[in-house]
């Protein structure tokens, strides 16, 4: 494979891909994730798949509502591959990479594979819009969006970049705050799975008005 891949449709991919499980981490097509990568399984994992050539790993949750073995977790059905596109060493044997997401992928199968981390036999079948960039982003309710962001950090008494999330194109603004959300595995999955950009806003939207729910006093007006 080379260094600059570029994937344009579910074929591009292999369907056999190591998966990370991690609760809460939320991995988007074209969205970046930092990770720091120190147990010795995950390493192999990062060693493996650089001399693969590949340069993939599949995120993906544990589902809590099926824990399974505490050592080995039972799996959401969906995640996201993606591609390792920075990579340094610390020099005391720990990775900090960069994934870019690439596609969402559906497992079909776990594999009794013999490495220390697991592995998934995968589709991305019903994800191939994933690979189309920016599909979908017009039909996005921004404004809506954006209300209930200044609602959240208002409440929390957060602060934003304003005039870098103005400039954002609607899919990176939407696809980066619902990976930064707060929100738990259900949620982050919900996000995951919505079919369409401006599904996933409209989850956003509504999981942010509950989270504001919960804080408000009597007399307060609701977030619409």
């Amino acid at each position: 494979m080379p260094m600059n891949a570029e994937y344009r449709g579910p074929g591009d991919l292999p369907d056999l891909i190591p998966v990370f499980p991690l609760p809460g981490a939320l991995l988007l097509p074209r969205g970046q994730m930092p990770l720091n990568i120190f147990e010795p399984r995950y390493r192999a994992m990062v060693d493996d798949t650089l001399t693969a050539g590949w340069r993939l790993i599949g995120m993906i949750q544990p589902d809590p509502a099926h824990p399974g073995l505490e050592e080995r977790p039972n799996l959401f059905k969906v995640g996201c591959v993606g591609r390792i596109t920075q990579l340094a060493e610390t020099g005391d044997g720990r990775y900090l990479i960069q994934l870019t997401g690439v596609a969402r992928f559906r497992v079909l199968e776990e594999l009794a594979a013999d490495t220390p981390y697991r592995q998934c036999r995968v589709t991305y079948a019903p994800y191939a819009d994933d690979f189309v960039a920016r599909k979908g982003e017009d039909a996005v309710d921004r404004k809506t969006l954006l209300r209930a962001l200044s609602e959240f950090l208002k409440a929390n008494d957060l602060k934003a970049d304003w005039e870098g999330i103005e400039d954002a194109p609607n899919e990176a603004l939407v696809n980066a705050l619902a990976m930064m959300s707060p929100y738990g595995a259900a949620e982050k999955q919900a996000l995951l799975e919505a079919p369409d950009l401006k599904t996933r806003a409209e989850i956003l939207v509504a999981v942010t008005e509950i989270e504001l729910a919960k804080g408000q006093t009597p007399g307060d007006t609701p977030l619409q």
